[in-house]
């Protein structure tokens, strides 16, 4: 993982748009079913749309029925960082980009084999690098 990025959050505010600030900065959720990836099925990289880490594969993504992009695994064992989550009278595992802190939505112990785990992603939370069959940007 690249070296950490430290901002205060007016330089945050400053350069994320409103709903994306919202939601990696203050721990914000888009509706389900609602958001730009959750139907993606383009090959590619998801990235932190905050700092551009590289943070899911398309190789990993599947269809979980939650109305938010859903993973099996992370990009790298090294790409997340979670957090106990104690909101809304419930107690859940969130999930945040390793590299800039950025909250992304939760993992949940429902997903599929191999890991069995269900990282569910806001996509406003994401940026998303299509790529072609041979692996370049396209």
């Amino acid at each position: 993982m690249a070296e950490r990025i430290e901002k205060d959050e007016e330089q945050w505010r400053a350069e994320l748009d409103p709903e994306k600030y919202r939601i990696l900065r203050e721990a914000g959720t888009e509706p389900a079913f609602t958001g730009k990836y959750y139907r993606n099925q383009e090959t590619g990289i998801y990235h932190c749309g905050a700092c551009g880490a590289e943070l899911f594969s398309s190789d990993q993504k599947y269809e979980s029925g939650s109305g938010w992009p859903s993973f099996w695994a992370p990009a790298s064992g090294e790409a997340l960082e979670t957090r106990t989550d104690r909101s809304y009278g419930m107690t859940r595992v969130e999930v945040r980009c390793a590299r800039c802190g950025s909250h992304l939505g939760h993992v949940f112990d429902d997903g599929p084999a191999p890991t069995g785990q269900r990282y569910c992603i806001n996509s406003a939370a994401l940026d998303f690098e299509q790529r072609g069959d041979d692996g370049a940007g396209s």
